[in-house]
């Protein structure tokens, strides 16, 4: 796994990615809303979330460019950490790839998860859509765990999840995903936000 950071404008609070296995403990390297309740929920300024789809959307025009009919590859941004997933011919196009995507404007780093490896079958992709869900709905169900907060990618039974949470977030959201059927591992691509910082994203209680 790559990360390659690249620091325009404020630094990173924290980046904390992880892969677990189901019987392994976390690895962490580095440390740390749409109006309404989406905005609050998804953690980003609105500039930030235009700045999410202008980066993917580059970057997929771009790497299809480079590809062609070579590889499948997915981009997915968020709050300008971007995860690279998908499969690629050769070690040589996975490099380029993301040399590709960290050329992208407004970037602040990449996670390069591309595989060399056969393209995804269509059965292969319909499972990792059908975890995605689950997923999801494993979150909104859990108590005490704000599910909408977090932006789940699954790719070959491996779920990403990305976001602006708390470590203890992370970690309860983890434990939830990696006991959803089908799931090979979690990877964990979220800035670290702190107790502190989380109740200032919070709107102001109204008045009762």
């Amino acid at each position: 796994m790559t990360l390659r950071p690249n620091l325009r404008g404020a630094a990173l609070a924290g980046l904390a990615l992880s892969a677990l296995l189901s019987a392994c403990a976390p690895l962490i390297i580095g440390g740390a809303a749409v109006s309404g309740a989406l905005m609050y929920s998804d953690r980003r300024t609105s500039g930030a979330q235009i700045e999410d789809q202008a980066i993917e959307i580059k970057a997929a025009k771009r790497l299809k460019t480079l590809l062609g009919d070579r590889g499948h590859v997915n981009v997915t941004s968020y709050n300008r950490i971007v995860l690279v997933t998908g499969e690629v011919a050769t070690e040589e196009d996975r490099k380029a790839v993301e040399q590709l995507v960290a050329g992208v404007e407004n970037q602040r780093s990449v996670v390069n998860e591309t595989a060399v490896t056969a393209l995804a079958t269509l059965s292969s992709s319909s499972n990792d859509l059908i975890i995605t869900s689950k997923v999801k709905a494993t979150f909104i169900d859990a108590a005490g765990l704000e599910g909408q907060a977090f932006k789940v990618v699954t790719e070959r039974g491996t779920v990403y999840l990305m976001g602006r949470v708390t470590a203890a977030e992370a970690d309860r959201a983890t434990e939830l995903a990696r006991n959803v059927g089908g799931v090979q591992k979690v990877v964990r691509v979220v800035e670290l936000i702190s107790e502190s910082d989380l109740r200032e994203l919070r709107p102001p209680k109204k008045p009762s």
